[in-house]
C-alpha cells in the first residue's frame, strides 16, 4: 500500500494590541498517533518550533512556547485534505475540507523582561478521513476457511439458540462466528467444496477526527527561561465502513460464487493528557534556545460500536446471510512523549529549527472496564479498569518505539513576506512481522469485525509556504506532502 496526502492550508492571524476497546492493536494505533496539523506557519515549517516558539501550534508540542507571545493573538486555520490514487467510497471522499484550528493567546507583562500569558487552541490532531481499496489472488486460503478449521478446532460453538460459547482458553471474533454460522460445509457427500478462494477486492472509507482543546499556563523570567504547561482534552470521532469479497472455489477449482462481509464500525469518547515544557537561552547576547518537553499518557475512555453483515452469494451453505452487532465500553492509555529541540534567528530575517521526539508505541495500555460504581457523597460515578495483558502482550510485539525528525526554516524577504519549508521523517511503527492476531483470548479478539491489517512503513512529509503580514493582520498559506508505503494482509 502508498497513501500519498496532500494538504493545503489557510491561516489567519490577527494581532490585537496589548493587553487585548479493549480494542485490537492496530486500531489502537490509529487512535494514538497525530498528524502533523495547525496554523500554516507552524504546518509550513514542519512543525520544527519547539525551540522558537511564538505560534499558537506549540501549545500541544511544548507548552514553553507560548511564553514567547510579546502580544495577544488570535489564530485561525482551515484547509483541503486531498488522498492521491484513490476514488471516493460511501461516506468518504479523496479530497475534504477541514477546518483546523482556531485559538488564541493573552499576553500580560509582569517585569521589564518577563510576561505571564495565558493561551486556548483548538486543533484536529488526527484527521482520519483515507480510503483503502486491495484485491489480489488466494492461492489456497480463505478468510472463510480459517474461520471454518476454527471451529472445527472447538474455538467456538453454535448454541440451540444461535447464541456463541468459547472454548477452554481460545478466542473467537464476531467474524468467525459469521462465517462459522452462516457457510456451514453443505457436507452432504462428505467433502468441503467452498474453503478455498481464489481471490478477494476490499474497500474501506473512513472518516472523522480527534479534537484537541488545549489549555495553557506560559511565561518567561528574565527573557531567558521560557515555562510552560498544558493540559489537554481531547474528542474521537471515528467512523468507517468497508466491504470484503471473496470468490470462492470448489474442490475443482470451479467457482461457487461469492460472499461478501459489510462492517460498520464507530469509535468515539473523549481523553485528557498534561504537556510540560521549557525552553533556554544559554548565551544571553545569543538568540539561540534549546527546548525540552514531556507528554504524559492521553488517558481515552472510548466506546465502540460495530454492524456487521455477511451475504452468502453462492450455491452452497445453510443460511443466505448473517448478521452481528455489539457495543464494548473500554479504556486506552497512549504512550509518554518526549522531545527536543533547537531554535535560532538570525536578525528579523531567518529562522531555524530543528526538533527529535520519541515515543514507543509498544507500550500502549489497552484496559478493560472490571466494574465501578457510584458515591452518594459526592454525586459521582466511578469505574474501576484493568490492563488487557493478553492484548498488551500482542502490542508490545507489534508495535515498537517511533522516532519523528523535524526541521524547517523560514526567510523574510522583507518585514512583509516570509517563504518557509519543512521536513519530517517518522520512523516505522510496526514490525515488519507484525500480524493482528484473531485468536488471543481478549475482549479485542472478541468484538473484532474486520480481519485485515497493514504494517505502515516510514513516514516523508514535505511542508512549504508563504506568508504575508500588513501590520496588525497576517495571511499564510502551507502545503504538504507525505508519503507512507505499507504491506497489506486481508486476515
Amino acid at each position: 500500500n502508498r497513501i500519498n496526502m496532500k494538504k493545503i492550508l489557510f491561516a489567519l492571524t490577527m494581532l490585537a494590541a496589548v493587553p487585548a476497546a479493549a480494542q485490537e492493536t492496530y486500531e489502537n494505533a490509529n487512535i494514538a498517533t497525530d498528524d502533523l496539523n495547525g496554523t500554516a506557519r507552524f504546518v509550513a515549517m514542519g512543525g520544527a518550533m519547539e525551540a522558537l516558539g511564538a505560534d499558537i501550534s506549540t501549545i500541544s508540542t511544548n507548552p514553553a512556547g507560548i511564553g514567547l507571545f510579546r502580544h495577544s493573538t488570535i489564530n485561525a486555520t482551515a484547509g483541503f485534505v486531498s488522498q492521491q490514487d484513490a476514488s471516493d467510497f460511501d461516506w468518504s471522499k479523496k479530497t475534504s475540507m477541514s477546518f483546523d484550528q482556531i485559538g488564541f493567546v493573552y499576553s500580560k507583562q509582569t517585569g521589564s523582561q518577563s510576561f505571564l500569558n495565558f493561551g486556548f487552541n483548538y486543533h484536529k490532531s488526527r484527521n482520519f478521513n483515507h480510503i483503502l481499496s486491495a484485491a489480489n489472488s488466494l492461492n489456497g486460503a480463505s478468510q472463510n476457511k480459517l474461520s471454518y478449521i476454527k471451529g472445527a478446532e472447538d474455538c467456538f460453538g453454535l448454541e440451540d439458540d444461535g447464541g456463541v460459547w468459547v472454548g477452554d482458553g481460545n478466542a473467537y471474533s464476531q467474524l468467525d462466528y459469521l462465517y462459522y454460522n452462516v457457510l456451514l460445509p453443505d457436507a452432504d457427500d462428505g467433502n468441503f467444496y467452498y474453503n478455498d478462494a481464489k481471490g478477494y477486492s476490499m474497500i474501506r472509507g473512513q472518516k472523522g477526527y480527534i479534537g484537541e482543546y488545549d489549555f495553557n499556563f506560559s511565561g518567561n523570567i528574565n527573557n531567558r527561561w521560557f515555562l510552560g504547561i498544558t493540559v489537554g482534552i481531547k474528542d474521537v470521532n471515528y467512523k468507517s465502513y468497508s466491504e470484503y469479497r471473496e470468490s470462492l472455489v470448489d474442490a475443482s477449482n470451479n467457482s461457487v460464487g461469492d460472499v461478501l462481509v459489510s462492517d460498520e464500525r464507530y469509535i468515539d469518547g473523549a481523553g485528557f493528557n498534561v504537556k510540560f515544557g521549557a525552553i533556554y537561552r544559554p548565551i544571553e547576547e545569543s538568540p539561540f534556545r534549546i527546548g525540552l518537553y514531556v507528554h504524559t499518557p492521553t488517558f481515552y475512555d472510548l466506546t465502540t460500536e460495530n454492524n456487521t453483515r455477511l451475504d452468502n452469494m453462492t450455491n452452497v451453505g445453510n443460511y443466505d446471510n448473517g448478521t452481528s452487532s455489539e457495543r464494548y465500553k473500554f479504556k486506552l492509555y497512549t504512550p509518554w512523549k518526549f522531545g527536543i529541540s533547537l531554535g535560532h534567528t538570525i536578525g528579523n530575517m531567518v529562522a531555524l529549527g530543528a526538533t527529535y521526539e520519541y515515543s514507543d508505541y509498544g507500550s500502549i495500555d489497552s484496559r478493560v472496564n472490571t466494574g465501578g460504581g457510584y458515591d452518594w457523597y459526592y454525586d459521582e460515578y466511578w469505574e474501576d479498569s484493568e490492563s488487557d495483558r493478553v492484548m498488551n502482550n500482542h502490542t508490545e510485539s507489534t508495535l515498537k518505539g517511533v522516532s519523528t525528525f523535524k526541521v524547517g526554516a523560514e526567510l523574510k524577504a522583507d518585514e512583509h513576506f516570509a517563504v518557509r519549508l519543512g521536513y519530517n521523517y517518522i520512523s516505522p511503527m510496526y514490525n515488519l512481522d507484525g500480524f493482528k492476531n484473531g485468536a488471543l483470548d481478549s475482549p479485542g479478539s472478541y468484538y473484532a469485525s474486520a480481519t485485515d491489517y497493514t504494517n505502515w512503513k516510514a513516514t516523508n512529509r514535505l511542508t512549504a509556504g508563504i506568508g504575508v503580514n500588513f501590520d496588525k493582520l497576517s495571511l499564510d498559506l502551507a502545503y504538504q506532502y507525505a508519503i507512507t508505503k505499507g504491506e497489506f494482509s486481508p486476515f
